[in-house]
């Protein structure tokens, strides 16, 4: 194999690959990148066993085959080449060598046979529809905060995709996550095909690969579902995952319907307050108190081992006195979702699960539980 290609298209290719590998695992052909050259194309594949990336990028093919490298040491040689260089790429596979050439540059490193990378088995997939980058980013950026990182509860490590019935009526394309203290759920207009999918958990790792791939707001997305499988593809990236294999919780048990007390707060200037009463908290606890009066809003942190601090806010509230605790981290995650101008929470008592709306959308809610201060 032999293949010549700019700089600045294989370092994006190779970085999407070796972000998959896991730094450290048992199976030493892991840790590579196997790279497959033919016509005018090269592919980048690169896979954990639950999630495969294959990243296709047009190169000058002089030599068409095929060989698997160390996509950590690749990535990080392509990454210290200048700009714009031109990279050739030489396999010889009686030496199993790769050999990297650039400029005045010249590296040599140990390649696998490619008939050990392995390939994850394609399946069928029940339902295939296309989604807008822009669409799909809102979903899982939206949602993604509120994963749990419990091990043992592996079934809410990763985020909720399903179809279900939304706020106006209407079948909606939903995401929810949730770590039994926060809960976002996120709703999008169904796309055309999607009605059928089956609902599954996206690992994760999955979501933020998912991310680097959902960068142009005009790319649409080719999204395919199974009960085992997952696969979002855009023209030149592929990526493959495996589903969490479990049943998420009912979550619209916790999501609260008799929540009265209406607070409607500035989203921007609540975040900074949260952020800058918190400093004095002790970290493990980071409780910050919410003390609610006609409208007004004091933000207030007692932490006897580091000091005292407090905030008022204008806001726009016109209920009964209410003074509720919570996690300075949940709050400051949950207002920083929010992209309109104004937050709205809903009360029922310093108790009860509160939630979270950004303005008048009803697309996206999100509850947190209180925690006593």
């Amino acid at each position: 194999m032999k293949i010549s290609i700019e700089r600045g298209t294989l370092l994006k290719a190779v970085a999407q690959a070796q972000s998959v590998v896991e730094r450290r695992n048992t199976i030493p052909i892991l840790a590579n990148v196997l790279i497959e050259a033919e016509g005018s194309d090269v592919m980048f594949r690169a896979t954990d066993l639950d999630i495969e990336v294959v990243d296709k990028a047009p190169a000058q093919v002089e030599r068409a085959g095929a060989t698997t490298v160390a996509a950590t040491t690749l990535h990080e040689i392509v990454r210290k080449l200048p700009d714009g260089a031109l990279v050739t790429l030489t396999a010889d596979a009686a030496s199993g060598r790769l050999t990297v050439e650039a400029g005045r540059s010249n590296f040599s490193l140990a390649t696998l046979p490619r008939e050990d990378f392995p390939v994850m088995a394609t399946s069928e997939y029940q339902s295939n529809f296309t989604g807008n980058a822009a669409m799909l980013r809102r979903l899982f950026d939206k949602s993604k905060f509120a994963i749990s990182t419990e091990e043992t509860r592996y079934y809410l490590n990763g985020v909720y995709m399903h179809v279900a019935e939304g706020e106006s009526g209407r079948k909606a394309l939903r995401c929810v996550a949730t770590d039994g203290h926060r809960l976002a759920r996120i709703d999008a207009d169904l796309p055309m095909g999607a009605e059928d999918m089956p609902g599954v958990i996206v690992p994760r790792k999955t979501v933020g690969e998912l991310r680097k791939l959902l960068d142009d707001d005009e790319m649409d997305i080719a999204v395919s579902v199974s009960e085992t499988k997952v696969r979002f593809a855009t023209p030149s990236i592929t990526l493959t995952s495996k589903v969490i294999d479990g049943t998420f919780p009912d979550y619209t048990r916790v999501i609260p319907v008799g929540n009265t007390r209406r607070l409607e707060v500035d989203a921007s200037e609540f975040a900074k307050a949260v952020d800058r009463v918190a400093t004095v908290s002790s970290e493990r606890s980071r409780a910050v108190k919410l003390q609610l009066d006609e409208d007004r809003l004091i933000l207030s942190v007692n932490a006897p081992d580091s000091g005292a601090a407090e905030e008022e806010l204008a806001v726009a509230y016109s209920d009964e006195r209410l003074e509720i605790g919570f996690n300075a981290k949940y709050l400051l995650e949950i207002a920083n979702q929010v992209d309109r101008e104004n937050a709205v929470f809903m009360f029922n008592s310093s108790g009860d699960p509160t939630l979270m709306r950004e303005g008048s959308d009803e697309s996206a809610v999100y509850v947190v539980m209180p925690m006593r201060v």
